[in-house]
């Protein structure tokens, strides 16, 4: 039998062999799930959204009223569904071709890589001797004396020494030999590196590059005259943001900003398609959060980092259109680079568009009970040239006095108008409304209502 310390330094690596990995759901490759998926979870949460929008439930925590839905966007819903499916579709063409190209994935080399990572950490240990040395400290001794009480801690200082751990392995030549093993604290340490470090690793340095590529993409096209108004500004049409409108965007927009911001990160990143397909998803799933319209005290995706649905929200007000850049993430680029919203408090910004949205909203109810002389469907000329010719009728009835009719009916007009005028200004800001309850407490996120 071969002297073992002859053979190998360090513990060698096992075979394995390849073998095609099953599909999450059967019959669905996983590379064309992973399409499928961003896609589904999008409907899915937008649809939680817009029920809470219909029913017009938890209020108490919602950015706008309802009457600022209707007022303040310039773009009507089917618009934005019918775009957000463009987008869509252009979405899953680009990654379906990309998948095409793909091989298959394959599984057997798992544990492997596990190995590969053990021999790494073995390796790191070879240094400590170094390391110690330079501090004036003898590692053998050090570790010949832990060897008794602590053996793998012994077995470390003494650059990865464990003379206990031995394994009996077979070689190509089918000839048996003695060989290095790895310690435990090895092996659970390299399966922790390889099954949640390294893809944590990997997802946060993918939401890194789709923070990064979006942030500058999207402050250029704010900074860029002509690209804000050919592609950005339709995004923008939408004043008060809700959860399917998320992805309104130009088409080039939509390709240039989201599916070549997160298929960069997929591909600079080596994910696997398991991987990409949660990354993919989780980040649908943050925009549509982002653009909701509430501030949920229990919405963890809401205190994950700062940029949550009242962040980004601000940047849709045209008072802070130019600032909040950062999405969907986090907000590094805009406190780095100083385009975080500084204007103070907007409480009172977001009261004055309520009550600007509920005056008009009132009015419009207002002008649909009006009498039929006052509604904007009659012929205004015609009108006009039937009201000139009663009043010249009436002014030449001067045995009726008619000049004073005429004085006394503007003035009941005038008083009329004014009373309207108060009468929608009081509906409009009545303290006890549920359109403005809760104002502060729901632009800031921290409402202490719950909702039921």
């Amino acid at each position: 039998m071969l002297n073992a310390t002859s053979s190998f330094d360090i513990p060698p690596l096992p075979t394995y062999t390849l073998t095609p990995l099953p599909p999450v759901v059967p019959g669905i490759p996983d590379k064309y799930l992973q399409l499928i998926a961003p896609v589904v979870a999008y409907w899915g949460v937008s649809l939680f959204f817009h029920i809470l929008d219909v029913f017009d439930l938890c209020s108490q925590y919602r950015l706008h009223t309802p009457a600022e839905v209707l007022k303040r966007n310039h773009v009507s819903r089917y618009e934005v569904f019918r775009d957000v499916i463009i987008q869509q579709v252009v979405q899953t063409i680009a990654g379906a071709a990309m998948g095409w190209m793909d091989p298959d994935e394959m599984m057997g080399r798992e544990h492997y890589e596990e190995m590969v990572w053990a021999q790494r950490l073995r390796r790191a240990q070879r240094t400590l001797p170094y390391a110690l040395g330079l501090l004036g400290l003898d590692s053998t001794k050090l570790g010949n004396g832990l060897m008794g009480s602590y053996p793998m801690l012994g077995g470390v200082i003494s650059g990865g020494n464990y003379p206990g751990l031995m394994q009996n392995i077979i070689t190509a030549q089918g000839q048996e030999i003695l060989a290095p093993t790895f310690a435990q604290w090895e092996l659970l340490a390299a399966k922790a590196i390889y099954w949640f470090l390294i893809p944590a690793i990997q997802f946060f340095l993918g939401a890194f590059i789709v923070d990064t590529w979006q942030y500058f993409l999207h402050r250029g096209m704010h900074m860029n005259k002509w690209l804000y108004t050919t592609l950005h500004s339709r995004h923008h049409r939408l004043y008060v943001p809700y959860a399917y409108g998320a992805l309104y965007n130009h088409p080039i927009e939509g390709f240039t900003l989201d599916t070549l911001g997160t298929g960069l990160a997929y591909l600079v990143t080596r994910m696997s398609t398991r991987q990409g397909l949660v990354f993919f998803t989780a980040s649908t799933i943050k925009t549509v959060d982002d653009h909701c319209g509430y501030a949920f005290p229990w919405d963890p995706l809401q205190h994950f980092t700062n940029n949550n649905a009242a962040y980004h929200d601000v940047h849709h007000q045209s008072w802070g259109i130019k600032t909040n850049f950062s999405q969907p993430f986090s907000t590094f680029w805009d406190r780095i680079l100083g385009t975080t919203w500084s204007g103070g408090d907007i409480s009172l910004r977001y009261e004055r568009s309520r009550l600007s949205a509920q005056k008009q909203l009132d009015a419009d109810e207002a002008m649909k009970t009006a009498p039929v002389t006052h509604n904007p469907a009659v012929d205004v000329p015609k009108a006009q040239v039937q009201s000139r010719d009663s009043k010249s009728q009436v002014l030449r009835e001067s045995d009726h006095n008619g000049a004073r009719v005429l004085q006394e009916e503007r003035k009941e007009e005038m008083e009329a108008r004014q009373m309207l005028r108060r009468s929608v200004r009081k509906r409009s800001i009545d303290p006890k409304s549920d359109t403005l309850r809760g104002l502060r407490e729901r632009v800031t996120g921290i409402a202490s209502n719950t909702c039921t």
